[in-house]
């Protein structure tokens, strides 16, 4: 198995992967650490909406939407 890093927002909807980093500044990390996306967490991608619209992913059993331009800045490890 092959692990290679994406940014979430090109991630396609069903991928499973894990939160490797964050490209940001300290308050931008600390904002996505308090809505459960941190280091380590397994997420997968349950929507990307069409025409600049936000990026659904699932973690922990919980739905998170963020816009483009936060998903743009989460690195996530999928195992091909």
């Amino acid at each position: 198995m092959i692990a290679m890093e994406e940014m979430l927002l090109d991630l396609e909807p069903g991928t499973q992967g894990t939160v490797t980093r964050f490209v940001g500044t300290p308050s931008f990390i600390r904002k996505l650490r308090t809505i459960g996306i941190r280091e380590g967490k397994t997420l997968t991608v349950v929507a990307r909406h069409p025409l600049g619209g936000p990026v659904v992913v699932d973690v922990d059993g919980r739905q998170i939407t963020l816009g483009r331009g936060m998903a743009r800045r989460v690195g996530v490890a999928v195992t091909l």
